[in-house]
């Protein structure tokens, strides 16, 4: 859970340093792009060790990276991360409802497509 003073912080941390001029839609986008494709750096290469424990410290820090600036972008383009995280997951629980999506990993449109089958 990001905490409002969280929020704060990294807001606080770019206007100390009067970055905010810099950050515009565009080049936020791009690097939180960067740095999640950092995050997906750390599990290249790793084989069969899907979940990297030996790397917990790489994937806390770049995930920091990725999470301060989602609230950097959110921030340049008014956008109230806390409401759209809700919005977005009324949205999925719409489009993955538990009874067709549990234990699946299918896309919505093939869950949909399967309902569809099941009634015929």
């Amino acid at each position: 859970m990001i905490t409002q003073e969280t929020t704060d912080k990294v807001l606080s941390f770019r206007d100390d340093r009067n970055w905010k001029q810099f950050h515009n839609p565009k080049d936020l986008a791009i690097s939180l792009t960067l740095e999640a494709a950092e995050l997906l750096e750390v599990f290249q290469w790793s084989g069969a060790d899907l979940e990297c424990r030996e790397k917990t410290d790489k994937i806390r820090e770049e995930l920091a990276d990725v999470v301060s600036y989602s609230i950097l972008l959110a921030d340049a383009c008014g956008l109230d991360l806390d409401e759209i995280v809700q919005a977005k997951m009324n949205r999925n629980a719409e489009k993955y409802p538990v009874s067709l999506a549990y234990g699946r990993s299918d896309k919505y449109t093939e869950l949909a497509k399967n309902k569809e089958k099941s009634h015929l």
